[in-house]
Protein backbone atom coordinates (compact mmCIF):
# COMPACT_ATOMS: atom_id res chain seq x y z
CA UNK A 1 0.00 0.00 0.00
CA UNK A 2 1.73 3.48 -1.10
CA UNK A 3 1.47 6.22 1.17
CA UNK A 4 -0.91 8.31 0.78
CA UNK A 5 -3.30 5.18 0.29
CA UNK A 6 -2.15 3.73 3.78
CA UNK A 7 -2.37 7.16 5.88
CA UNK A 8 -6.16 7.72 3.61
CA UNK A 9 -7.23 4.32 4.72
CA UNK A 10 -5.99 5.02 8.59
CA UNK A 11 -8.37 8.66 8.47
CA UNK A 12 -10.90 6.52 7.33
CA UNK A 13 -10.78 4.05 9.61
CA UNK A 14 -10.27 6.52 12.60
CA UNK A 15 -13.35 8.44 11.17
CA UNK A 16 -15.47 5.51 11.26
CA UNK A 17 -14.73 3.59 15.08
CA UNK A 18 -13.64 7.04 16.69
CA UNK A 19 -10.63 5.52 18.59
CA UNK A 20 -8.19 2.38 17.28
CA UNK A 21 -5.78 1.16 18.71
CA UNK A 22 -2.09 1.03 17.06
CA UNK A 23 -1.90 -2.36 16.94
CA UNK A 24 -4.84 -2.93 15.03
CA UNK A 25 -4.56 -0.10 11.89
CA UNK A 26 -0.73 -1.69 11.77
CA UNK A 27 -2.91 -5.39 10.97
CA UNK A 28 -5.66 -3.44 8.69
CA UNK A 29 -2.88 -1.37 6.64
CA UNK A 30 -0.49 -4.40 6.93
CA UNK A 31 2.16 -1.99 7.88
CA UNK A 32 4.36 -1.62 10.93
CA UNK A 33 3.74 -0.06 14.15
CA UNK A 34 6.42 2.39 13.84
CA UNK A 35 5.16 3.68 10.50
CA UNK A 36 1.75 3.97 11.72
CA UNK A 37 3.05 5.93 14.56
CA UNK A 38 4.28 8.36 11.95
CA UNK A 39 1.05 8.49 10.08
CA UNK A 40 -0.46 9.20 13.61
CA UNK A 41 1.98 11.88 14.37
CA UNK A 42 1.38 13.27 10.79
CA UNK A 43 -2.67 13.51 11.17
CA UNK A 44 -2.28 14.86 14.42
CA UNK A 45 0.14 17.73 13.51
CA UNK A 46 -2.57 18.74 11.21
CA UNK A 47 -5.28 18.50 14.20
CA UNK A 48 -7.55 15.61 12.52
CA UNK A 49 -6.82 13.05 15.81
CA UNK A 50 -5.50 13.02 19.54
CA UNK A 51 -2.69 10.63 20.40
CA UNK A 52 -3.35 8.57 23.14
CA UNK A 53 -1.62 5.66 24.67
CA UNK A 54 -2.22 2.45 22.45
CA UNK A 55 -3.98 4.17 19.52
CA UNK A 56 -5.81 7.61 18.51
CA UNK A 57 -9.16 9.26 19.10
CA UNK A 58 -10.33 10.84 15.35
CA UNK A 59 -11.46 14.64 17.02
CA UNK A 60 -13.47 15.53 14.22
CA UNK A 61 -14.55 15.12 10.55
CA UNK A 62 -14.75 18.69 9.12
CA UNK A 63 -11.60 17.85 6.71
CA UNK A 64 -12.36 14.14 5.72
CA UNK A 65 -14.67 13.83 2.52
CA UNK A 66 -18.86 13.37 3.19
CA UNK A 67 -20.45 10.40 1.20
CA UNK A 68 -20.91 11.28 -2.35
CA UNK A 69 -24.39 11.20 -1.68
CA UNK A 70 -24.73 13.99 1.28
CA UNK A 71 -22.29 16.22 -0.50
CA UNK A 72 -24.44 16.14 -3.64
CA UNK A 73 -26.80 17.88 -2.21
CA UNK A 74 -24.74 20.66 -0.76
CA UNK A 75 -25.65 23.81 -2.81
CA UNK A 76 -27.45 22.43 -5.37
CA UNK A 77 -28.61 25.81 -6.63
CA UNK A 78 -25.54 27.03 -7.05
CA UNK A 79 -23.93 23.92 -8.42
CA UNK A 80 -26.26 24.08 -11.32
CA UNK A 81 -25.88 27.71 -12.28
CA UNK A 82 -21.94 27.24 -12.18
CA UNK A 83 -22.17 23.93 -13.85
CA UNK A 84 -24.18 25.68 -16.89
CA UNK A 85 -21.61 28.54 -17.55
CA UNK A 86 -18.94 25.54 -17.89
CA UNK A 87 -21.15 23.53 -19.94
CA UNK A 88 -21.60 26.45 -22.15
CA UNK A 89 -18.06 27.06 -22.98
CA UNK A 90 -17.35 23.65 -23.93
CA UNK A 91 -17.92 22.95 -27.96
CA UNK A 92 -19.20 20.35 -30.08
CA UNK A 93 -16.53 18.43 -30.87
CA UNK A 94 -14.39 19.59 -27.68
CA UNK A 95 -12.33 16.99 -25.45
CA UNK A 96 -13.47 17.22 -21.60
CA UNK A 97 -11.65 15.60 -18.42
CA UNK A 98 -14.72 15.52 -15.32
CA UNK A 99 -12.84 14.66 -11.95
CA UNK A 100 -15.29 12.81 -9.72
CA UNK A 101 -16.84 16.13 -7.67
CA UNK A 102 -20.32 17.08 -7.16
CA UNK A 103 -20.38 19.94 -9.36
CA UNK A 104 -18.57 18.32 -12.00
CA UNK A 105 -21.05 15.58 -12.32
CA UNK A 106 -23.93 18.79 -12.26
CA UNK A 107 -21.94 19.32 -15.44
CA UNK A 108 -21.74 16.11 -16.92
CA UNK A 109 -25.80 15.94 -16.51
CA UNK A 110 -25.61 19.36 -18.92
CA UNK A 111 -23.09 17.35 -21.76
CA UNK A 112 -25.27 14.25 -21.61
CA UNK A 113 -26.32 13.61 -25.64
CA UNK A 114 -23.75 16.51 -26.77
CA UNK A 115 -21.10 15.39 -29.52
CA UNK A 116 -17.90 15.52 -26.99
CA UNK A 117 -15.71 13.14 -25.81
CA UNK A 118 -15.69 12.71 -22.31
CA UNK A 119 -12.41 11.18 -19.86
CA UNK A 120 -13.59 10.79 -16.00
CA UNK A 121 -12.82 8.83 -13.01
CA UNK A 122 -15.64 8.96 -11.73
CA UNK A 123 -18.00 6.09 -12.05
CA UNK A 124 -21.32 8.25 -11.84
CA UNK A 125 -20.15 10.41 -14.35
CA UNK A 126 -19.03 7.35 -16.58
CA UNK A 127 -22.34 5.92 -16.15
CA UNK A 128 -24.30 9.20 -17.44
CA UNK A 129 -22.74 8.15 -21.16
CA UNK A 130 -22.36 4.39 -20.69
CA UNK A 131 -25.60 4.07 -23.20
CA UNK A 132 -24.61 7.55 -25.20
CA UNK A 133 -24.42 7.40 -28.96
CA UNK A 134 -23.49 10.83 -28.81
CA UNK A 135 -20.34 11.11 -26.68
CA UNK A 136 -17.14 9.55 -26.66
CA UNK A 137 -16.37 8.33 -23.12
CA UNK A 138 -13.25 6.83 -21.60
CA UNK A 139 -13.28 5.87 -18.32
CA UNK A 140 -9.80 5.88 -15.97
CA UNK A 141 -8.70 2.94 -13.73
CA UNK A 142 -7.51 2.20 -10.90
CA UNK A 143 -8.39 2.03 -6.95
CA UNK A 144 -12.08 3.16 -6.15
CA UNK A 145 -12.47 5.05 -3.45
CA UNK A 146 -15.52 3.58 -2.04
CA UNK A 147 -17.56 6.83 -0.57
CA UNK A 148 -17.41 8.47 -3.85
CA UNK A 149 -16.71 5.80 -6.71
CA UNK A 150 -13.94 7.82 -8.15
CA UNK A 151 -10.60 6.05 -9.36
CA UNK A 152 -7.49 7.27 -7.70
CA UNK A 153 -3.72 6.98 -7.25
CA UNK A 154 -0.64 5.81 -9.73
CA UNK A 155 -2.98 3.25 -11.41
CA UNK A 156 -4.85 6.10 -12.79
CA UNK A 157 -2.26 8.82 -13.07
CA UNK A 158 -0.45 6.08 -15.57
CA UNK A 159 -3.69 6.27 -17.52
CA UNK A 160 -3.35 9.57 -18.34
CA UNK A 161 0.63 9.72 -19.39
CA UNK A 162 -0.89 9.53 -23.58
CA UNK A 163 -4.21 11.58 -23.35
CA UNK A 164 -4.71 15.12 -24.01
CA UNK A 165 -7.99 16.90 -23.49
CA UNK A 166 -9.26 20.69 -24.69
CA UNK A 167 -10.36 21.17 -20.77
CA UNK A 168 -9.89 19.75 -17.26
CA UNK A 169 -12.71 20.80 -14.87
CA UNK A 170 -11.71 19.84 -11.53
CA UNK A 171 -13.82 20.51 -8.05
CA UNK A 172 -11.91 21.50 -4.68
CA UNK A 173 -12.62 21.30 -1.41
CA UNK A 174 -10.95 24.89 -0.46
CA UNK A 175 -9.73 27.35 -1.99
CA UNK A 176 -7.72 29.97 0.13
CA UNK A 177 -4.65 32.48 -0.57
CA UNK A 178 -2.08 29.40 0.06
CA UNK A 179 -3.46 27.75 -2.87
CA UNK A 180 -6.74 24.81 -3.93
CA UNK A 181 -7.03 22.36 -1.47
CA UNK A 182 -9.16 18.55 -1.63
CA UNK A 183 -9.56 16.12 1.53
CA UNK A 184 -8.26 12.88 -0.15
CA UNK A 185 -4.35 12.62 -0.51
CA UNK A 186 -4.54 10.00 -3.70
CA UNK A 187 -7.14 12.65 -4.96
CA UNK A 188 -4.71 15.62 -5.08
CA UNK A 189 -1.93 13.42 -6.67
CA UNK A 190 -4.77 12.15 -9.41
CA UNK A 191 -6.00 15.70 -10.24
CA UNK A 192 -2.50 17.46 -10.66
CA UNK A 193 -1.90 15.04 -13.45
CA UNK A 194 -5.40 15.82 -14.90
CA UNK A 195 -4.15 19.42 -14.49
CA UNK A 196 -0.92 18.26 -16.66
CA UNK A 197 -3.69 16.59 -19.51
CA UNK A 198 -5.24 19.66 -20.38
CA UNK A 199 -4.82 23.16 -22.63
CA UNK A 200 -6.99 24.57 -20.28
CA UNK A 201 -7.69 23.91 -16.09
CA UNK A 202 -11.38 24.67 -15.39
CA UNK A 203 -11.97 24.87 -11.08
CA UNK A 204 -15.66 24.85 -10.53
CA UNK A 205 -16.45 25.61 -7.19
CA UNK A 206 -19.18 27.11 -4.94
CA UNK A 207 -18.90 30.52 -3.10
CA UNK A 208 -18.28 28.72 0.34
CA UNK A 209 -15.16 26.98 -0.50
CA UNK A 210 -13.22 30.07 -0.74
CA UNK A 211 -11.74 30.55 2.05
CA UNK A 212 -11.92 27.21 3.34
CA UNK A 213 -9.21 25.10 3.69
CA UNK A 214 -9.22 20.98 3.61
CA UNK A 215 -6.45 18.63 3.91
CA UNK A 216 -4.26 18.21 0.90
CA UNK A 217 -2.67 20.76 -1.02
CA UNK A 218 -3.55 20.71 -4.10
CA UNK A 219 -1.67 23.50 -6.00
CA UNK A 220 -1.33 27.48 -6.17
CA UNK A 221 -4.35 29.26 -7.42
CA UNK A 222 -2.46 31.15 -9.38
CA UNK A 223 -1.71 27.54 -11.21
CA UNK A 224 -5.35 27.02 -12.20
CA UNK A 225 -6.63 29.30 -15.65
CA UNK A 226 -10.42 29.86 -14.85
CA UNK A 227 -12.38 29.79 -11.62
CA UNK A 228 -16.18 29.40 -11.80
CA UNK A 229 -18.27 30.15 -9.11
CA UNK A 230 -21.49 31.00 -8.04
CA UNK A 231 -22.81 34.97 -7.43
CA UNK A 232 -23.41 34.18 -3.50
CA UNK A 233 -19.27 35.49 -3.23
CA UNK A 234 -18.95 38.31 -1.26
CA UNK A 235 -16.25 41.01 -1.78
CA UNK A 236 -13.55 39.09 0.58
CA UNK A 237 -13.59 36.47 -1.77
CA UNK A 238 -13.80 38.17 -4.95
CA UNK A 239 -10.86 39.62 -4.28
CA UNK A 240 -8.92 36.41 -3.20
CA UNK A 241 -9.21 35.20 -6.69
CA UNK A 242 -8.76 37.85 -8.05
CA UNK A 243 -5.13 38.90 -6.17
CA UNK A 244 -3.89 35.37 -7.29
CA UNK A 245 -4.29 36.11 -11.32
CA UNK A 246 -7.04 33.79 -12.35
CA UNK A 247 -9.72 34.18 -14.58
CA UNK A 248 -12.69 34.42 -12.35
CA UNK A 249 -16.19 33.90 -13.73
CA UNK A 250 -19.49 34.40 -11.93
CA UNK A 251 -22.33 32.04 -13.08
CA UNK A 252 -25.94 33.05 -11.79
CA UNK A 253 -25.33 36.86 -12.83
CA UNK A 254 -28.18 38.60 -15.71
CA UNK A 255 -25.05 39.30 -17.37
CA UNK A 256 -22.07 36.49 -16.50
CA UNK A 257 -18.73 38.25 -15.25
CA UNK A 258 -15.60 37.50 -16.46
CA UNK A 259 -12.55 39.41 -14.34
CA UNK A 260 -9.56 39.46 -14.71
CA UNK A 261 -6.25 41.51 -12.38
Amino acid sequence: MIVEERRQRVLDVLAERGFVALGDLARITQASESTIRRDLDFFAEKGLLKRTHGGAVFLNDKDSLPPFDDRSQLKIEEKQSIARLAASRIQDGDSVLLDGGTTTLEVARILVGRPVQIVTNSLPIAQLFASSHDTDLVVLGGYVFPRTGVALGPLTVRMMEEIHVHQTILSVGGITAKGLFNSNLLLVETERAMMNCADEVVVVADHTKLGRQALAFLCKLSDVDTLIVDRGLNAEQRALALDQGVRLMVAGESDTREEFR
